[in-house]
């Protein structure tokens, strides 16, 4: 949990038109644009130069927005480089991946059903991207 979708999403000007309003994952170009949740670059660039951890983002896109896909990949190129290279996962059943953590703020798309364990972002806790870390580091 890296991208504040929810606020992009509720500020985007096409919110509230027509088919959008129903559907406001479909929004093209609503992915390129997501504000990074407060602490999130800087964690996992953390957990990323750790030598505990091997760091892949598992995401999944809404299916009726090709551009999501792509949106995606580019916008965690852009907030952490190369290093991500190959490292992001797109997918609509997270519980095919093998892995020790996952962490997620839903229990959706598999999320629930991962093999390894489920850290909930914005739990009760688990919070924060602090929280997060006082726990894996």
């Amino acid at each position: 949990m890296v991208a504040d979708f929810v606020s992009s999403m509720s500020d985007h000007p096409l919110r509230n038109e027509p088919p959008f309003d129903k559907d406001p994952d479909t929004i093209p170009g609503l992915f390129k644009d997501l504000k990074p949740i407060d602490s999130a670059i800087s964690s996992v660039e953390k957990l990323l130069h750790s030598e505990k951890y091997e760091v892949y983002f598992l995401s999944t896109a809404p299916w009726n927005n090709p551009s999501a896909w792509t949106d995606k990949r580019l916008w965690i190129e852009e907030q952490f480089g190369e290093k991500i290279n190959r490292r992001l996962i797109l997918t609509h059943r997270k519980d095919l991946m093998k892995g020790d953590i996952l962490i997620d703020d839903r229990p959706n798309n598999g999320a629930k059903d991962f093999e390894g364990e489920l850290i909930t972002f914005g739990s009760h806790k688990y919070p924060n991207w602090d929280a997060v870390l006082h726990y894996l580091v």
